[in-house]
C-alpha cells in the first residue's frame, strides 16, 4: 500500500512539474471572447471568438450561442436577426450607421486632379494629423437607411468637416435613436483645425428626421460629453467630464430629468467607464475602476422622490468586469477576465452575489498550464500615503530562490492597473519567463479617489517618480528578490517614466525597455496630435516663460536633460505610426 502511494504521490509530482507555462505563442494562440448580445428569446447569449493568424497578419472570427445557464455553445453560420440591433429604429424600419464622408479638400489630387502624381498635402492649421492617420479630407458620419436598402445612406451631416464617431476609437456607441424615432443623438466634437487639437468639448447633437434641424443638446457643458443612452422611461442619460482640455477629468453619470440635468455621481470619488439602465428605471449599474479592479456598481434614480442618490459597490475580487452584456433575472451578464485568465462571458447573481462562468473559450488550455499568483501588496510612499502594488509572481514561484523583478510603468497616464489581461503588455506572459513584477498603482491612477487621479498632472517626473521608486524598494525587500537584477519596462508614459528614472535610479536598475515613450517633452509640445493633452499635462507651451508649471515640466521633468546621468543599457522600441508620441521621440 505505502509502495503504491508513493508511487501516485511521485507521479502527480511528475505531471505539476511537467505544466507548461504561458509563452507568447500560446498567448496568441487564444481566442478572443466578445459578446453580441442577448438573444431575442432571452435564453442565450451570442458571442464572438477571434483568434490571430500570425502569418497572414489578421485574425479569424466564429460565432456562437451559448445557454445563459452554461453548457455546450453552437457554432452560427449567421447571427442576424438574433440580438437586438440598438441601431434599428423603433418602428424597425431604418437602420443608424456611419460612413466616412468626404468633405475637405487638402490632397493635392483633390486642389490639383490635373497633376496625376502628386503626393502633396496641404494644411493651414493644426489636426493634420490624428492618432495614426493623416487627415485626408474625410470625416466619419451618421446617417442612415431603409432596411431594405443596405446601400443607401442618408448624411445628417452634410458638408460638415466633424466626426461623429469620434476618431480615433469611436464607434456605434457614439449614436442612438430617441425614444420615438423620429430623432436621432450623437457625439461630436464640431470644431476643426487648431480648435479641434487643444479642446475636447464633444457636445450630444439632436437630429430631427422631419425638420433636418439638428439642436446642441448640451451647449453649456465645455468638456466631454459621450455614451448617450435613454432611459426605459425616455430620459436622456450619458457621461459628462465638466473641464474643457482635461482628457482624464471626473466621468459622471448625467441624466436629463423634466428639464434638469442630475448629477448621479457627483458625491462618489470616482470615475465611471460605461453603464447601463435596469430594466424598471430605477437603477443604473455601471463600471469603474476601484482599487487596482474594475468591477460592477450600481446607483438608484430617485426621479420625483426625495431619496436620497446612493452608490453601491455590487462585486469585489481578483478581476476586471469589462462590460454589461445584459440581465437575465436576477443574474447580469458580463465579460470578465484577470492577470492570468483572457476574457470569457459570466453570469453575476445579483441577489445571492455569485458567479457562473458561461463560456469557457480558453479553459481548456489554461487546465495544463502553472498560472502565476497574485498579490496585492500595499507600499506606504514618501508622502505617508498607501499605495496598492500588485505583485505577480512566477509559476511555480519557490521563496527559498531569487528572481529577477520588473518595475512595470503604467502609461496613459491616468488609464488604470488593474487586473487586465493584455495581448501586448500582459503580465502572465512576463512572469512565466522567470520574472517578479511588480505592477504599482502609483499617482495619477484612477480607482483611488479623483484627487489621488489628478496628482500627476504638471507632476510627470515628481511624486509619481517618488511612487516607483517607494514600490520596486519595497519589494527588493524580501529574500526572493535578487537585487542585482532589477529592470524596469512601460509604454507612452510608462516609456517617459523609464527615460525618467534612467536619469534618477541611483543604481537601482540593471535593464529598462522604453515602448513608444516621451523622451523630449520640448519637440512632442511640437509635434503631438492632441495639444490639449499636453497643455493640460505639461501646463502649456514651453517657450511660455512666465508659465511657472510649464517651465518646471520643460526642464526639472524633461528626461532629456538628465542623459548624462544615465548609465544602465536601454531597449527603445517604436513605431512609425504613433503621432501622439512621434518616432523621433
Amino acid at each position: 500500500m505505502k509502495k503504491i502511494l508513493l508511487l501516485t504521490v511521485s507521479l502527480m509530482g511528475l505531471s505539476a512539474s511537467a505544466q507548461q507555462t504561458m509563452t507568447p505563442e500560446l498567448l496568441w494562440s487564444l481566442g478572443r471572447v466578445s459578446a453580441l448580445g442577448i438573444s431575442k428569446d432571452g435564453k442565450s447569449v451570442i458571442y464572438k471568438v477571434s483568434t490571430p493568424n500570425v502569418a497572414e497578419n489578421k485574425s479569424a472570427s466564429k460565432f456562437y450561442s451559448i445557454p445563459l445557464t452554461g453548457g455546450n455553445a453552437t457554432e452560427l453560420k449567421d447571427t442576424e436577426g438574433l440580438v437586438k440591433d440598438k441601431n434599428l429604429s423603433p418602428d424597425g424600419k431604418l437602420m443608424l450607421t456611419s460612413k466616412e464622408i468626404k468633405v475637405e479638400k487638402l490632397l493635392g489630387s483633390d486642389l490639383h486632379p490635373e497633376l496625376e502624381k502628386t503626393t502633396a498635402q496641404v494644411y493651414d492649421g493644426l489636426d493634420y494629423r490624428h492618432w495614426d492617420t493623416w487627415n485626408n479630407g474625410t470625416h466619419n458620419h451618421v446617417g442612415y437607411h431603409a432596411v431594405a436598402d443596405k446601400e443607401g445612406f442618408t448624411d445628417i451631416m452634410p458638408n460638415e468637416p466633424y466626426d461623429s464617431p469620434q476618431k480615433p476609437h469611436g464607434g456605434d456607441e457614439d449614436f442612438i435613436w430617441g425614444p420615438e424615432g423620429k430623432t436621432i443623438v450623437y457625439v461630436c466634437k464640431k470644431k476643426a483645425g487648431t480648435a479641434y487639437s487643444t479642446s475636447t468639448n464633444t457636445d450630444l447633437y439632436e437630429y430631427n428626421l422631419e425638420t433636418k434641424q439638428t439642436t446642441n443638446l448640451t451647449p453649456n457643458n465645455p468638456g466631454y460629453d459621450t455614451q448617450p443612452a435613454y432611459s426605459p422611461q425616455g430620459y436622456l442619460t450619458w457621461l459628462q467630464m465638466k473641464r474643457d482640455g482635461y482628457e482624464a477629468d471626473k466621468n459622471d453619470i448625467i441624466v436629463r430629468y423634466n428639464g434638469t440635468d442630475l448629477n448621479l455621481t457627483a458625491g462618489w470619488d470616482g470615475t465611471v467607464d460605461s453603464f447601463t439602465w435596469s430594466a424598471d428605471g430605477k437603477k443604473v449599474y455601471f463600471l469603474a475602476p476601484v482599487d487596482g479592479t474594475k468591477q460592477l456598481f450600481e446607483v438608484n434614480f430617485p426621479g420625483k422622490t426625495k431619496i436620497a442618490v446612493t452608490v453601491t459597490q455590487l462585486t469585489d475580487g481578483y478581476f476586471d468586469v469589462n462590460s454589461i452584456v445584459g440581465f437575465s433575472g436576477d443574474n447580469v451578464i458580463t465579460e470578465r477576465a484577470d492577470i492570468n485568465h483572457a476574457q470569457e462571458i459570466y453570469s453575476y447573481n445579483l441577489k445571492k452575489k455569485t458567479w457562473k462562468q458561461i463560456s469557457t473559450v480558453n479553459n481548456s488550455l489554461y487546465s495544463n498550464l502553472a498560472l502565476s499568483k497574485t498579490e496585492k501588496r500595499y507600499v506606504t510612499t514618501t508622502d505617508g500615503k498607501k499605495m496598492l502594488v500588485w505583485v505577480v509572481l512566477p509559476p511555480n514561484f519557490d521563496p527559498k530562490k531569487k528572481y529577477p523583478a520588473l518595475l512595470y510603468c503604467q502609461g496613459g497616464p491616468q488609464s488604470a492597473l488593474t487586473q487586465f489581461y493584455s495581448f501586448r503588455w500582459n503580465f502572465q506572459v512576463m512572469a512565466a519567463q522567470g520574472y517578479i513584477i511588480v505592477a504599482p498603482n502609483r499617482r495619477g491612477m484612477p480607482g483611488h479617489g479623483v484627487q489621488w487621479n489628478e496628482q500627476i498632472s504638471k507632476d510627470w517626473g515628481g511624486q509619481v517618480m517618488d511612487d516607483y521608486l517607494s514600490a520596486i524598494d519595497d519589494v527588493a525587500k524580501e529574500p526572493y528578490v535578487d537585487k542585482a537584477r532589477l529592470g524596469a519596462v512601460g509604454a507612452s508614459y510608462g516609456g517617459y517614466s523609464v527615460f525618467y528614472l534612467a536619469g534618477i535610479h541611483n543604481k537601482r536598475f540593471k535593464t529598462f525597455i522604453s515602448h513608444c515613450g516621451v523622451f523630449n517633452l520640448q519637440s512632442m509640445y511640437g509635434t503631438t496630435e492632441e495639444v490639449f493633452f499636453t497643455n493640460w499635462d505639461s501646463g502649456g507651451p514651453y517657450w511660455d516663460k512666465n508659465n511657472a508649471a510649464a517651465q518646471k515640466t520643460y526642464t526639472k521633468f524633461n528626461p532629456i536633460n538628465n542623459v548624462d546621468k544615465w548609465d544602465t543599457p536601454i531597449l527603445v522600441i517604436q513605431g512609425g505610426s504613433d503621432y501622439r508620441v512621434p518616432i523621433r521621440q
